[in-house]
């Protein structure tokens, strides 16, 4: 990695001291250079996706490592960057200046989640260094928040869609007959749906309606009180990019109230972090503008940046495929990055884009299997205490996952167009 690793010395201005930026380049040289673009915001690039970059010898990738976020997140002195300087536009410019410094005149334009707004911001701000575009779990507007609460409930509440309508009516009586918290409720029940998909969700209402969910739920409460307010130096850092996250982005809407408000999980950042105030884009209005391919892609179990938002990024886009990824939820490039990487090569060989075969290697599968463990450990946990003076162990015989990759393909919509299955370095 030490000698992909460069910087770029970005200027004083009257936000922002003068500081380095760090950046990495693998592959010079193997074709279109291609930028990706990870999410958060504070994600790494440096160090986070250097198993991405090495799976990809025939990509000329480059990575940058965001303002605010690891080797980009002091000034020459050694003091951290100021909030002032934590802007989406900035951030933009930030890609155009690395593209200087390497002599790219033109790249193909990779983001996943935020990343995704950045790539559509460098499409408004850059358009002529933009070759194609891919979008991974795309977010469009600061008002997301809406269609994300809308579709949560469509799924797991209403239940119109079949493989999820018997989760939502359980979910249903926990609240309406058990009297169960729907907040806490609701964000965990997403969140298994998401990354555990349905089976496991069902075994985590089934349990729960017997309380056989102790660790499960003391282990989501811990996430959902600590998981932005901690951060992992170089891997995820949100203490300053949450400045640009709340002012620009909206990420902590006002609250409905309602289950599965995404909201439920971020009001607490408005006590450490500036309110919303502007959007930096009109992401909707600049779309039937870009006149380059824009390929968008979708985890068909993506609650975070639903699919509604990933076809209507589509609709507004001039040259665009839409393309929904079986068995995944948020971020492709988390999930499924062979995915994306096909993706990418298809496009730049202008051929259709199959994603069958494709072995699962991201960062985020080994989710279903440890939420399957969770859920196995609370079954026999409880079977142990029921059983123990006659010395059965109650075990049903079921085990807690369902393979190294979770469960098979569920809520699949047949109108869409489905593919198959520290120091320096």
């Amino acid at each position: 990695m030490a000698r992909e690793f460069r910087t770029v010395r970005r200027p004083a201005s009257m936000d922002t001291p003068e500081f380095d930026l760090a950046y990495v380049r693998a592959h010079r040289g193997a074709g279109v250079p291609v930028v990706i673009i990870p999410g958060g915001p504070g994600l790494g690039s440096v160090r986070v996706y250097g198993g991405l970059r090495r799976s990809a010898p025939d990509l000329d990738i480059v990575m940058v490592e965001h303002r605010g976020v690891g080797y980009s997140r002091r000034d020459l002195t050694g003091a951290e960057l100021p909030a002032s300087a934590m802007t989406v536009a900035a951030a933009v410019d930030d890609i155009a200046a690395v593209l200087d410094a390497e002599h790219i005149d033109r790249a193909v334009i990779v983001g996943s989640s935020y990343g995704t707004y950045l790539a559509q911001g460098f499409g408004v701000r850059h358009p002529e260094r933009v070759v194609a575009m891919v979008l991974d779990s795309t977010l469009l507007s600061a008002q997301d928040h809406d269609a994300v609460r809308a579709h949560a409930r469509r799924l797991l509440w209403e239940g119109e869609r079949g493989p999820t309508a018997a989760a939502a009516r359980r979910i249903r009586r926990l609240v309406e007959k058990e009297g169960a918290d729907p907040l806490p409720l609701g964000a965990t029940s997403a969140f298994l749906y998401e990354f555990g998909g349905v089976p496991r969700l069902e075994r985590y209402l089934e349990q729960r309606a017997r309380h056989r969910t102790g660790l499960v739920d003391r282990t989501f409460r811990v996430a959902r009180t600590h998981g932005t307010a901690r951060s992992v130096p170089y891997v995820m850092e949100f203490g300053l990019v949450g400045n640009l996250a709340t002012r620009e982005l909206q990420y902590a809407p006002a609250p409905d109230g309602l289950i599965f408000d995404p909201a439920y999980a971020t009001a607490g950042l408005l006590a450490r972090f500036p309110a919303f105030e502007k959007e930096p884009f009109d992401l909707p209005a600049a779309l039937p503008r870009f006149d380059w391919p824009v390929v968008v892609l979708t985890g068909e179990r993506d609650l975070t940046t639903p699919p509604s938002v990933a076809k209507r990024t589509a609709a507004l886009a001039r040259r665009s495929r839409f393309v929904r990824v079986p068995g995944i939820g948020h971020s492709v490039l988390d999930s499924h990055p062979e995915a994306l990487l096909a993706a990418i090569r298809a496009l730049l060989r202008g051929e259709p884009i199959s994603l069958g075969g494709l072995r699962r290697r991201g960062l985020t599968r080994h989710l279903a299997p440890a939420i399957g463990g969770l859920l196995a450990v609370d079954r026999l946990s409880a079977a142990l205490l029921r059983d123990a003076p006659s010395g059965r162990d109650g075990v049903d015989g079921r085990d807690g996952a369902d393979g190294p990759d979770g469960p098979g393909i569920e809520g699949r919509d047949p109108m869409d167009e489905e593919q198959p299955s520290a120091p320096r370095p």
